[in-house]
């Protein structure tokens, strides 16, 4: 079983930078494809950034490249999101997403939410004017 804890998550002023993070258990990062959600207050989950198992492949949200960077560090079984020029819209509760890789389309770059298994608890983030 998989289990992630995000971190990191607060206040922060537009313009400002945050970095969460997602620590894994159960299984290495190099063994699953992640991704990070966020959900604003009355909006459904949305897709934010994803990265593959090999870690060599990231996909970003349109609403946040160029500002956001997914990165992991597999000693620390941990996946990062760096989040700079922070926009008020940005305001979500972040939340950390894990699947094992696909065997029929291992390339696969996943955006949906109902296409990964295993879920963080979320961290809230809230940008202020």
């Amino acid at each position: 079983q998989v289990q992630l804890v995000e971190s990191g998550g607060g206040l922060v002023q537009a313009g400002g930078s945050l970095r969460l993070s997602c620590a894994a258990s159960g299984r290495t990062v190099s063994s699953l494809d992640m991704g990070w959600f966020r959900q604003g207050p009355g909006k459904e989950r949305e897709f934010v950034v994803g990265i593959d198992r090999t870690g060599s492949s990231t996909f970003y949200s349109d609403s946040v490249k160029g500002r956001f960077t997914i990165s992991r560090d597999n000693a620390k079984n941990t996946v990062y999101l760096q989040m700079n020029s922070l926009k008020p819209e940005d305001t979500a509760v972040y939340y950390c997403a894990a699947r094992p890789p696909s065997t029929l389309f291992p390339r696969a770059r996943p955006r949906s939410a109902d296409e990964y298994n295993y879920w963080g608890q979320g961290t809230q983030v809230t940008v202020s004017s």
